[in-house]
């Protein structure tokens, strides 16, 4: 069930070299299985070259930086707009020449590094309460403002959601109670700077997790223990499952799974202290899906926790409340896992997740690679127009320098608002980021109600990029080594693996898996459902 295992790349993509070797049985899953917890475990680099397929589709990958071979996406030209696209393209390849190699001794970034963590599950587990929580017990929420959300919550006659409303902020969330947007706020400890991305938990909002998910490095998967709710959520149709799976799929490095409620009286003791035989029957329903979607179970956390009084969440619960738990508190979890390794040295990558006016064109979105700073010359890709930065946001706060895996604000000048859309992304003039409207794809087919044909046509979530996309030939079956189980296949269904040619309506910025995992990995789903989630293994000219 993992899209990013070794077992999922067919030996008739690798290199002739690797063709020569000798090959062990492939493993369920890429992750290290005597990985302590806390520990990130990088997966295997797997090395496509190009490939002959008897349908006669080109067998050469375009370069990181070919990107003439697709026409620009430009808004409707008026005036001189086609003089200034030709100008800019000039400005980007020259810059692309000349642009000295990045030193990062010339930037004083902040010692503290950015850690992104979303926090999933089903909807009313309790996250945006554990969120709103985790920010008044790090002074991010004053007392002030809390007495105004505890009053604002009173008069709904819902008091327990008052720790919700930190995150919350919409009139239409607070009336209902539900998160619909992803919510976001940061907080900053001694070691780390984190921004909490509280994702929506109904599944009609699950685009908006994956947009969550795709920015974050860490993910709390809330499970309320209340009696009921727990079932509820891990049934079939539940988002506990859907969740689990997408937040591997979407490159979330480390999981950690809370399981919040143990204070509600369905499941605590007689004298009202936290019901162990509840935690881990909960945690012995779950594990068993977590490895089957991906995760190694020696580095996934599980830490009891009331999100409503706190306990566990900052300070260790009293003994009379809790007496069988020895680990850490979830914020010291938090502080002491290793953050990703970070392209510090690497050229920009920034897909873009939001976009708005704010004296000038403001965008947002997590930087993936190299450092941004002030009147930095960068590149709008695809529609290739240069920009300069003209302003560096930080959690909410003006910033010289941005550095791989913050979330950061910039204002643009040189591009409209109108000319850039979600999913675009930024990058540096020197290494323009490939795009494409047609590639090859290994796919996991997870759950759709028919077969599977060539033509099939659903949504693709690519980074923060959503498009529609259509299969246009399927080229193989594949087994679980990897290898061509058959060729040309008329159908797939669940829980096959295949390699097939998708074609989206528009372009995307994408890169193979290989070569850049984080523009290379997507999900496709159909009909409020995830159908399938894959990896790019090469990107094709129309």
């Amino acid at each position: 069930m993992n899209p990013q295992a070794s077992e999922f790349i067919p030996s008739w993509l690798a290199s002739s070299a690797q063709q020569q070797q000798q090959q062990p049985e492939a493993q369920t899953s890429w992750e290290d299985e005597d990985a302590a917890p806390g520990q990130v475990v990088q997966p295997p680099v797997q090395e496509l070259s190009a490939v002959r397929i008897s349908d006669n589709t080109p067998d050469t990958k375009p370069k990181a930086n070919n990107i003439d071979s697709q026409p620009p996406v430009q808004k409707a030209p008026k005036g001189d707009a086609k003089r200034k696209e030709s100008t800019a393209n000039e400005k980007a390849n020259q810059a692309a020449n000349s642009a000295p190699d990045f030193d990062p001794s010339d930037f004083d970034l902040d010692e503290k590094k950015p850690l992104n963590v979303v926090l999933l599950g089903h909807v009313d587990a309790g996250k945006s309460t554990i969120s709103g929580h985790l920010l008044v017990l790090t002074g991010n929420v004053d007392e002030r403002t809390m007495d105004k959300y505890e009053k604002e919550a009173k008069a709904l006659n819902r008091e327990s959601w008052k720790f919700a409303f930190a995150l919350d902020t919409s009139e239409q969330e607070r009336q209902k109670g539900k998160t619909e947007e992803c919510g976001q706020a940061s907080f900053t400890t001694e070691t780390r700077r984190f921004t909490i991305l509280d994702a929506p938990g109904h599944k009609n909002y699950v685009p908006h997790m994956i947009g969550g998910a795709s920015q974050a490095d860490i993910g709390i998967l809330v499970i309320s223990a209340r009696k009921g709710e727990f079932e509820t959520g891990f049934e079939r149709g539940g988002q506990t499952r859907e969740h689990a799976m997408l937040a591997k799929t979407s490159g979330v490095r480390q999981m950690v799974v809370v399981v919040n409620k143990l204070d509600d009286p369905s499941v605590t003791n007689p004298d009202g202290s936290w019901n162990e035989e509840r935690f881990f029957e909960c945690k012995k329903k779950l594990e068993p899906y977590l490895r089957n979607v991906g995760w190694n179970p020696k580095g996934v956390v599980w830490i009891p926790v009331s999100g409503l009084t706190g306990d566990n969440l900052k300070h260790k619960p009293p003994k009379e409340v809790c007496d069988w738990y020895d680990g850490q508190s979830l914020l010291d979890t938090l502080e002491h896992l290793r953050p990703p390794e970070r392209l510090l040295n690497g050229p920009v990558k920034m897909p873009i997740s939001e976009k708005h006016k704010e004296m000038g064109t403001m965008v947002m979105g997590k930087l993936e690679s190299g450092v941004i700073q002030v009147n930095d010359a960068l590149v709008m890709m695809p529609n290739r127009v240069e920009v300069v930065v003209d302003a560096v946001q930080l959690e909410g706060s003006t910033a010289q320098a941005a550095e791989p895996g913050d979330v950061v604000r910039l204002r643009l000048k040189g591009i409209d608002e109108e000319e850039v859309r979600v999913g675009f992304v930024l990058c540096s003039p020197r290494d323009l980021v490939s795009y494409t409207r047609s590639f090859i794809a290994k796919l996991m087919i997870l759950e759709h109600k028919s077969i599977i044909c060539a033509g099939y046509s659903a949504v693709i979530h690519i980074h923060a990029a959503v498009e529609e996309v259509s299969i246009v030939k399927l080229l193989a079956e594949l087994n679980k080594s990897g290898k061509a189980k058959q060729r040309h296949p008329k159908f797939v269904k669940p829980g096959m693996k295949c390699l097939a040619l998708l074609r989206t309506t528009l372009p995307v910025c994408v890169e193979p898996y290989d070569v850049f995992p984080q523009l290379g990995r997507f999900m496709i789903r159909d009909e409020g459902k995830t159908v399938a989630v894959g990896t790019v293994a090469r990107l094709q000219s129309d």
